[in-house]
C-alpha cells in the first residue's frame, strides 16, 4: 500500500518477535533463581502473561493504550476488538508500517510487563489469583500509563506526552511501571518462609538472561519502528549499557564479597538494559556508558542492602533491577538526552536544558505514584473475593506440586 515500507516492515516484525522471545527468556531467568519444587509455577507466570495479555490487548488494551485520546489520560474504546485497525499506516505512530504490525509490536511490550511485575511475588501467589491481577493490572495500570507517555500526537496525545517526555522504549511505562507495581504486591502478599536466595538451576537464569540480552535488542533498536540511524544507535546504546552494567555490579560484588559471579554478571547486564531502555535512541553510545555503569550499581545496593534492611521480599528482584534502574533511566535520559542523535528528541541537563530533567522527574513520580496506588486497590478487590497467597502447606510441598499437578524434576525437591 502508498507509503510503506518493505523494509521497515521486515524490521519491526522481526523487532515483535525478538521481544516474544524474552517471555521464554524472563521464564528461565525467573525459572532458574528459584526452588525447584516451584519452577514451573514460576516459568508458568510468564507463559500465563503471553497468553492472557495477547488477548486482552486486542479486545480492548490496544485501544484503551493507543486509540483517539480522551482528555490525555486514556485511549477511546473506538478501536475495541481492532476495529478500524487495518493494514493502511497510522500517520499517528509510524507512516511506513501497517498498523496492524504497530499493533503486534506494542502488544510483545504489554506481555513482557506483566510477565516482569511475577518476580517480585515467586513463590507463594495463588495462580487463580494471578490471573485476575494481571488482567485487571494491564487493563487498569499499564494502558493508561502507555497512553499517557506513547498515545496519540500533538494536542491529541497523552499528557505525558504533551508535556515533552521522551521514553523512547518504556522506561517510565514498561520498568518503573513493572518495578514499582511489584513491589507493591510483594509487600501485600507477605514474605515467603524462606527468604534466603535459593536459585536451583544457576545455568538456566544465564541462558535465560542472555535471550533477555539479545531480545532487548528488538526491544529498544525496534522502537525506532524504522530501519534508520537511531535503530542503530538504540542497538549500540544497548549493548553499551548492558556491558556497563554488567562491569559496574561486577566490580562492586567483587569488591565486597571477594568473588565475582555469574550470576552477578547477567543480574547487572539486566540492570544496565533496563536503565538504557527509556533513553536509547536518544542519548550516544558514552552516555550509555555512563547509563550502564550507574544502573548497575545502584541495582546491586538495591537488591544486596536496601532490600534487607527494609525486609521486603522481593522475590527475583523486579523492584531492585526494573524499578530503581528503571527510575534512573528516566532521570539520566532528561540529562543526557541531545538532539545531535535524536532530531525528534530533545536535549538534556547536559547541553543546557533543566526542563526536560525536570519533566522526567514528573513523569518518574507520576508513573510511580499512580502504578503504586492502583495496584494497592486491584490486589486488595481481589482479595476480597479469592485468596492471594498461597497456603503455607502449598508453600511446604512446592507450587508445581500443589497448583499445577506436575515436577519440573522426578525424585526430586529441592
Amino acid at each position: 500500500m502508498k507509503g510503506l515500507n518493505g523494509a521497515d516492515m521486515s524490521f519491526v516484525i522481526f523487532s515483535a518477535a525478538l521481544v516474544m522471545l524474552m517471555v521464554p527468556g524472563l521464564a528461565l531467568f525467573y525459572g532458574g533463581m528459584v526452588k525447584s519444587k516451584n519452577v514451573l509455577s514460576t516459568t508458568m507466570h510468564s507463559y500465563a502473561a503471553l497468553v492472557v495479555i495477547s488477548i486482552q490487548w486486542i479486545f480492548v488494551g490496544y485501544t484503551l493504550a493507543f486509540g483517539p485520546d480522551v482528555k490525555g489520560f486514556i485511549g477511546s474504546l473506538d478501536w475495541s476488538f481492532l476495529h478500524n485497525v487495518g493494514v493502511a499506516a497510522n500517520a499517528d505512530y509510524s507512516t511506513t508500517i501497517p498498523h496492524l504490525l504497530f499493533v503486534v509490536f506494542q502488544m510483545m511490550f504489554a506481555i513482557i510487563t506483566a510477565a516482569v511485575i511475577s518476580g517480585s511475588f515467586a513463590e507463594r501467589m495463588r495462580f487463580p489469583a494471578f490471573l485476575i491481577f494481571i488482567l485487571l493490572w494491564s487493563t487498569l495500570v499499564y494502558d493508561p500509563i502507555a497512553h499517557w507517555v506513547w498515545g496519540g500526537a500533538g494536542q491529541s496525545a497523552g499528557w505525558l506526552k504533551k508535556l515533552g517526555v521522551l521514553d523512547f522504549a518504556g522506561g517510565n511505562v514498561v520498568e518503573i511501571n513493572s518495578g514499582v507495581s511489584g513491589l507493591i504486591a510483594a509487600i501485600m502478599i507477605g514474605k515467603r518462609k524462606r527468604t534466603r536466595p535459593e536459585p536451583h538451576h544457576i545455568p538456566m537464569a544465564i541462558l535465560g538472561g542472555g535471550l533477555l540480552w539479545f531480545g532487548w535488542f528488538g526491544f529498544n533498536a525496534g522502537s525506532a519502528l524504522a530501519i534508520n540511524g537511531v535503530a542503530v544507535n538504540a542497538f549500540l546504546t544497548t549493548n553499551t549499557a548492558a556491558a556497563a552494567g554488567a562491569v559496574s555490579w561486577v566490580a562492586i560484588e567483587w569488591i565486597i564479597n571477594k568473588k565475582p559471579t555469574v550470576l552477578g554478571t547477567v543480574t547487572g547486564a539486566v540492570a544496565g538494559l533496563v536503565a538504557i531502555t527509556q533513553g536509547a535512541g536518544f542519548v550516544s553510545p558514552m552516555s550509555a556508558v555512563v547509563i550502564g555503569l550507574v544502573g548497575g550499581a545502584i541495582s546491586f545496593f538495591a537488591i544486596a542492602v536496601m532490600k534487607a534492611k527494609f525486609g521486603y521480599d522481593d522475590a527475583l528482584d523486579a523492584f531492585g533491577c526494573h524499578g530503581i534502574a528503571g527510575i534512573w533511566g528516566a532521570i539520566a535520559t532528561g540529562i543526557f538526552a541531545s538532539k545531535a542523535i535524536n532530531p525528534a528528541g530533545d536535549n538534556g541537563l547536559l547541553y543546557g536544558n533543566f526542563a526536560l530533567l525536570k519533566v522526567h522527574v514528573i513523569s518518574a513520580v507520576s508513573c510511580a505514584a499512580y502504578a503504586a496506588i492502583v495496584t494497592f486497590i486491584i490486589l486488595k478487590v481481589i482479595s476480597l473475593f479469592t485468596k492471594l497467597r498461597t497456603e503455607s502447606s502449598e508453600e511446604t510441598d512446592g507450587l508445581d506440586v500443589s497448583l499445577h499437578g506436575e515436577q519440573a524434576y522426578t525424585g526430586l525437591n529441592m
